[in-house]
């Protein structure tokens, strides 16, 4: 794989990492992978599925900590309106480079918005149905593989304990992650580089998702929130360029 640059490489095992940790414990900084993967690859929608298998690994990592934290109740309530968004997802896959990227882009601006006036203005939005959060995190999850905000949300309006949040949401992301496995081989957004791209990036993974625990267990959730909205912006902006 000569034809990727050291600094893809960086990119890329940074983006890992930070899935890794968003994955075992500090929910939330896993929303500047898309923007980083998307400056990694260079094209909006290839990088979705360079983005894909490292999510995966990260799932199927932090499964080892939250697996037995979930609520099956809870996530098949939103099974039917995660399937539309999934449909409505692989179709907008379709869609040339021009829009996709600044599709993504909006996607992200806006989740960072909605999860901005959660954070300091809750009484501003109301607790919706779950139909709406299960649609637009199918859509935007196919799309720009950036439906952590959203989810995030859903789960904070059940008022669920730390435990009980990342279990969800690890157990969610990893059955709608391998759901997207076969829409994104359908539209050839798997290669040889990209998979062996992806490979060689576990170790950051893993070293993630360990920091990731660690934090849970350690550090102040504000700190780490802080950097995400920063970086998020930032990566944003570029992305609108």
């Amino acid at each position: 794989m000569a034809e990727i640059a050291a600094w893809q490489w960086a990119l890329g095992a940074l983006c890992a990492f930070f899935i890794g940790v968003a994955k075992s414990g500090v929910p939330g900084l896993g929303m500047v992978s898309v923007p980083l993967m998307i400056l990694t690859v260079g094209d909006a929608r290839a990088s979705v599925g360079w983005l894909l298998p490292i999510l995966i690994t990260a799932d199927f990592c932090a499964l080892y900590f939250w697996r037995r934290h979930a609520d099956a109740k809870l996530l098949l309530r939103l099974a039917p309106s995660v399937l539309f968004g999934l449909i409505a997802g692989g179709f907008a896959l379709g869609l040339s480079e021009r829009y996709i990227r600044p599709l993504i882009a909006a996607i992200v601006l806006a989740m960072l918005l909605v999860y901005l006036i959660r954070r300091f203005r809750p009484s501003l939005l109301p607790v919706l149905h779950p139909g709406p959060y299960g649609f637009a995190g199918g859509f935007s999850t196919t799309v720009a593989n950036a439906a952590g905000p959203v989810m995030n949300l859903y789960m904070l309006s059940m008022n669920l304990t730390k435990e009980q949040f990342m279990g969800n949401t690890v157990w969610f992301f990893l059955v709608i992650n391998l759901c997207k496995v076969p829409v994104y081989a359908y539209h050839g957004l798997f290669t040889r580089t990209s998979l062996g791209f992806d490979a060689m990036l576990i170790p950051a993974v893993l070293l993630g998702t360990l920091t990731g625990r660690w934090l849970f267990l350690h550090i102040s959730q504000a700190v780490f929130e802080g950097f995400v909205i920063v970086t998020v912006v930032v990566s944003t902006i570029l992305l609108f360029r």
